[in-house]
C-alpha cells in the first residue's frame, strides 16, 4: 500500500510539475504571437525608439523601459541599505524576544497591498516631495541634471522611493535568514581573533554570507520591476525619456495597466502585448537568478555542515 501511494505522489508531483511549465511556455507563446505585429512593423526599433504614440500608431517601447529600470533602480539604492542593517540587527545584535517580535512586523509589511502604498503616496508622500524635498534638492543639487524641472511630487523620485518602502521588507527578511544560516563558527572565530562584534560581521559574516545576500537583492528588484499599482499611482504616467528624477514617466507595468483596456487598434494591443513579453522575460530571469543565488547559498552551507 505504501509503494502504490508513493507511486501516486510522485505521479502527481510529475504532473504538476510539468503543467505549471507548460502553462509557463504557452504564455511566452502567446505573448510571442501577440508581439508579432509590432514587432514586424517597427523591427528592433521598437526597443529604441523614444515614441509613444496612439493617435498615429507610433509605438516604442524605450521611455517604459527607462521608467522601469530608473524608478527600481532607485528603489534598491535606498532599500538595500537599510534592508541589510535591519537584517543584520535582528540576526546579529536584537535580544531573541525583540528579533522575533520584529522579525514579525517585517514581513507583515510585505503583506500589505500595494494599491495601499500607493493611497500613502498620494496622500502624504507626494505632497511631502512637491512642497519640501524636491525643491530642497533642486536647491541644493540644482547644477545636476538630476534635480532639475518643476517638482510635481508624482514622478520617478516619488516612484522610486515608494518601491523601495516596498521591497525593503523582502530584502530584510531574506537577508536575516541567510545571515542567521551561517555558521556561528565563522563570527566566534573572527572574535576569537580580536575583532568587535561590528568587524565580526562586516569581515567574517557578511563576505561568508555574500551569495545569498545577493540573491536577496536580485529577487528585490524582480519585484520592484513588476510592481503596477503603487506604481502606476506615483510615477506619473508620461512616456517620456528625461534624466531629472522630478520628471513623470511610465514603467512597463503602468502602460499596460493604464492602457490596455483602451487599445482598440491591432499595433497599440500589440505595443502593449510586447512590452509585457519584455517585462515577462525580465522578471523571469531576475527571479531565475536570484533562486538560483539562493539556491547555492544553501548548497554551500549544506555541505561545509556536512
Amino acid at each position: 500500500m505504501s509503494r502504490r501511494g508513493d507511486l501516486v505522489f510522485r505521479v502527481l508531483t510529475a504532473f504538476g510539475g510539468t503543467l505549471i511549465f507548460l502553462v509557463v511556455v504557452l504564455m511566452l507563446l502567446q505573448m510571442l504571437e501577440g508581439s508579432l505585429p509590432i514587432l514586424g512593423k517597427a523591427g528592433l526599433g521598437f526597443f529604441a525608439g523614444a515614441t509613444w504614440d496612439p493617435v498615429r500608431s507610433v509605438f516604442h517601447a524605450l521611455p517604459s523601459i527607462w521608467g522601469t529600470l530608473v524608478s527600481s533602480f532607485i528603489g534598491l539604492v535606498i532599500a538595500v541599505p537599510f534592508g541589510l542593517g535591519v537584517a543584520i540587527f535582528l540576526s546579529q545584535v536584537a535580544p531573541r524576544w525583540l528579533a522575533g517580535t520584529a522579525s514579525v512586523a517585517v514581513e507583515l509589511l510585505a503583506a500589505i497591498p500595494s494599491v495601499i502604498y500607493g493611497y500613502w503616496g498620494i496622500f502624504v508622500l507626494a505632497p511631502l516631495l512637491r512642497q519640501v524635498i524636491e525643491p530642497g534638492l533642486a536647491g541644493a543639487l540644482g547644477w545636476l541634471p538630476f534635480f532639475q524641472g518643476p517638482a510635481f511630487g508624482v514622478g520617478m523620485l516619488a516612484a522610486g522611493l515608494i518601491l523601495s518602502i516596498m521591497v525593503l521588507p523582502t530584502i530584510a527578511a531574506i537577508s536575516r535568514d541567510v545571515l542567521a544560516a551561517v555558521p556561528v563558527e565563522q563570527r566566534d572565530a573572527a572574535l576569537a581573533l580580536g575583532a568587535t562584534r561590528w568587524e565580526a560581521i562586516t569581515g567574517a559574516l557578511l563576505p561568508y554570507a555574500r551569495t545569498g545576500l545577493v540573491g536577496a537583492v536580485v529577487l528585490a528588484l524582480g519585484r520592484a520591476v513588476g510592481e503596477t499599482m503603487a506604481v502606476t499611482m506615483l510615477i506619473g504616467n508620461q512616456p517620456t525619456l528625461s534624466l531629472s528624477l522630478f520628471s513623470p514617466a511610465y514603467s512597463m507595468a503602468s502602460i499596460i495597466a493604464n492602457e490596455f483596456t483602451e487599445a482598440t487598434t491591432v499595433p497599440h494591443i500589440s505595443a502593449l502585448i510586447a512590452i509585457g513579453l519584455i517585462l515577462f522575460v525580465l522578471g523571469f530571469l531576475l527571479n531565475a537568478g536570484a533562486r538560483l543565488l539562493v539556491w547555492q547559498m544553501d548548497r554551500r552551507l549544506g555541505g561545509e555542515r556536512a
